[in-house]
């Protein structure tokens, strides 16, 4: 089997995130980068279904800056084979990221029997990407699957819905799967496998190598500002039994007129 998994880099839930001077992305250069942990789920499940079928490989697909590969890195130490990377600005949208993936997987010259992908990026929680790469490449889709069974060709998925609930899919590979929270435990990298994936192939794409320009821009950033900073609360003292049943009245008309929670 020829396995993909799709991976992205998001700033380390920790950093102090700040707009750029333009006003048109976040502040990069300081900010520390992990794989977006959805993907992790991903890759993992892409280790699983390689063990249980001989000759199968694992190829990770990144679209990003070239300048730090940790993503990658971090799913070959974990066991996948080899990497792209399309080499492309943060500040890309969900259709542009979509279309580089889809060009990367042509350029490998493989035919994917299977893509698994995370429901969403941690950073801008857009959930797109798995259902247009699907889309473009005219394969069946399935997100947020928590559920993951593999007879031959055949796919059994569970998917999560709201209210607890499931819902189960059974579609025949190949496909999209975006993996959710619960589908498995990812492993952690080991010493061997982090020397190991120094080696291993890591090829680098421009986005005009795959097909993508800036014409295919559906969104475009701008004015991104930080949240305003909320007030201070307000302190009340009423240790004198007197002063209580004032303070108290006054709390609950903010409540009632300010903060309009009764």
């Amino acid at each position: 089997m020829n396995i993909f998994v799709c991976v992205k880099q998001v700033p380390d839930t920790e950093t102090k995130v700040q707009p750029s001077s333009d006003g048109n992305y976040i502040e990069t250069s300081s900010i520390k980068w992990i794989m977006n942990p959805y993907d992790e789920f991903a890759v993992e499940q892409a280790l699983v279904v390689k063990a249980a079928n001989a000759e199968s490989t694992v190829t990770v697909v990144r679209v990003g800056g070239a300048k730090d590969t940790e993503a990658l890195r971090t799913a070959m130490a974990m066991g996948a084979d080899e990497a792209f990377l399309v080499d492309a600005p943060e500040t890309i949208d969900a259709y542009m990221t979509a279309k580089a993936l889809k060009g990367a997987i042509e350029k490998s010259g493989k035919n994917p029997d299977l893509i698994l992908c995370g429901k969403q990026s941690i950073d801008t929680d857009a959930l797109q990407v798995p259902q247009l790469l699907a889309q473009m490449l005219d394969l069946p889709s399935v997100s947020v699957v928590v559920g993951f069974e593999q007879n031959g060709n055949t796919l059994n998925l569970k998917r999560e819905v709201e209210g607890g609930a499931l819902e189960v899919y059974e579609l025949n590979a190949p496909a999209v799967v975006a993996c959710n929270k619960g589908l498995n435990t990812p492993r952690y990298a080991s010493l061997p496998g982090i020397m190991k994936a120094k080696k291993k192939p890591l090829t680098t794409l421009s986005l005009s190598d795959v097909g993508v320009s800036d014409g295919d821009r559906k969104v475009k950033y701008s004015n991104f500002q930080l949240p305003p900073e909320k007030p201070p609360g307000k302190k009340y003292e009423a240790m004198d039994d007197g002063a209580i049943s004032g303070v108290v009245k006054e709390v609950v008309g903010l409540l009632r007129t300010e903060a309009k929670v009764i």
